[in-house]
């Protein structure tokens, strides 16, 4: 598995206004909608009912929401970098800019877990989230993102 099998160029986007978690998950819902034809709704509250189980802001100002749904058979993801970070009871109570969600069959068992496993293992890499705050371009974005997973494969 790789991010180019899970992540589409269009489900990455810069966000200038996401007020709050609640309205970040909201833009996520919408994002895989709008990529994906996933139903906003079920996405929109099947990521809060996950975030109500524990924070998914794992430190360092990165956020891995992610949510099992009924209507969807692969793993599909959406990354967003927000220019205004916000508070998401991240593990080191750090505010969040960088989110990359994951949508994953109710049934998928592992195929989720090696999705998330891949996506933390790539935005553990502090000089890779740099480059991506720096970069305020979806498409540039992509290209990081996906040509980052592939070096740190080698």
């Amino acid at each position: 598995m790789d991010i180019p099998m899970i992540l589409k160029p269009g489900a990455v986007r810069v966000l200038s206004a996401a007020s709050s978690k609640k309205r970040l998950m909201h833009e996520l819902g919408d994002i895989a909608h709008a990529v994906y034809g996933v139903d906003a709704h079920a996405a929109v509250e099947a990521l809060l009912e996950r975030e109500a189980l524990g924070p998914t802001g794992v430190g360092h100002g990165v956020a891995l929401p992610h949510a099992r749904l009924e209507d969807i058979d692969r793993v599909v993801g959406a990354m967003v970098l927000l220019e205004q970070p916000i508070n998401f009871d991240a593990v080191d109570r750090q505010p969040v800019d960088l989110a990359f969600a994951l949508f994953a069959p109710k049934e998928a068992g592992v195929e989720h877990l090696k999705a998330l496993a891949l996506v933390s293992r790539t935005l553990r890499d502090a000089q890779l989230c740099a480059k991506l705050r720096a970069n305020p371009d979806p498409a540039t974005l992509y290209a990081i993102v996906t040509e980052a997973q592939s070096i740190l494969a080698a």
